[in-house]
């Protein structure tokens, strides 16, 4: 009787299921053909690079045991880097390098790391070890993005990062992830990072959930985590509303993130999203997605330009949330 109604209790809400996801969304929408192109993060940026979407620079990858002895020349004149996976998940084999100290590089959480453990790292990239699926993999060697100072406040050591979900290049929900000091400076919830939802009209954070409890500030910082307008929102929303076009997958996460420097870039993409997102958002993910199907049958499945897509979006899905922190220094600091 309980799992009863509260199973009515969410439909009434417009909540998605992970099997209605896989069925009706996933499925549906994404062919397998098309996965190659978002589960292999070298591909995904040579896209997007060719259709002149902002990426981190890669600086070199490397795919065999051999090249790891090419790893000083490619990261010679680069202070700072990262190194992950091509084909990872998940945050997993991520490793930040934030400074030199003589011989030395210094990670993003201060460790001191040798040259032989970067060389060690690389090689369990390239077996595998992180892959989908376990198989052989290659290393890429990027940029390491540097957040603003809007974003350091509410997160800890980490890069946060912003999903949005598109569905048929119309924005359908957004979400930012803030890395805490559980999470070990990665954006992942399911690790321990921070979800916040996010109005789509406006870019303004709503309120956080951490461990799908409802927070109010940072566990670690202990700055209010809403009424923060994430910046160059309308690029943000453009970028993803692009990702359909740029890939064909109809059903897609699209996770950016936020350069001090260059602006809004896009980080990966996503052919199976997690649901999450619905907690952070504290509403219903199919109920966003009947409202666009509906839109697009009275179309006639005719694509639209992203101008269109997106202010579509942001007229249905606008949230009337917190108001908008107009002071920097008015979060409250430990």
């Amino acid at each position: 009787m309980f799992w009863s109604k509260t199973r009515k209790a969410l439909r009434a809400r417009g909540v998605m299921g992970i099997n209605q996801r896989n069925g009706d969304y996933i499925l549906r929408y994404n062919k397998r053909s098309l996965y190659p192109l978002v589960d292999d993060k070298l591909q995904t940026k040579q896209m997007a690079l060719d259709a002149g979407i902002r990426v981190p620079e890669l600086y070199g990858a490397i795919a065999t045991e051999q090249g790891i002895s090419t790893l000083h020349r490619v990261v010679e004149t680069h202070r700072d880097f990262v190194i992950k996976p091509a084909q990872g998940a998940g945050g997993d084999g991520i490793m930040v390098i934030a400074d030199r100290f003589e011989d030395y590089f210094r990670s993003a959480s201060g460790r001191i790391v040798t040259t032989e453990e970067l060389e060690h790292h690389i090689s369990g990239i390239i077996s595998g070890i992180y892959s989908l699926g376990g198989h052989r993999d290659q290393a890429l060697i990027e940029y390491r993005v540097r957040s603003t100072e809007l974003f350091n406040r509410i997160s800890f050591e980490g890069v946060p990062d912003i999903r949005i979900i598109v569905l048929q290049g119309y924005p359908v929900a957004a979400m930012l992830r803030l890395p805490t000091r559980q999470s070990q400076g990665k954006a992942n919830l399911h690790q321990g990072a921070i979800g916040v939802g996010l109005d789509l009209s406006s870019g303004v954070t709503l309120g956080g959930t951490w461990h799908n409890q409802r927070i109010e500030r940072h566990p670690d910082t202990a700055n209010a985590v809403a009424g923060l307008t994430v910046p160059d929102w309308e690029e943000c929303l453009e970028l993803a509303a692009r990702c359909y076009d740029l890939t064909g997958l109809g059903y897609l996460g699209v996770d950016l993130v936020m350069d001090r420097e260059f602006g809004p870039m896009m980080l990966e993409l996503n052919a199976r999203p997690g649901l999450n997102i619905q907690i952070a958002m504290d509403d219903g993910l199919l109920r966003r997605c009947s409202i666009i199907e509906d839109h697009l049958d009275s179309l006639g499945n005719i694509r639209r330009p992203v101008a269109e897509r997106i202010a579509f979006s942001k007229k249905h899905f606008a949230v009337a949330g917190p108001v908008p922190v107009s002071e920097p220094d008015s979060a409250v600091t430990p």
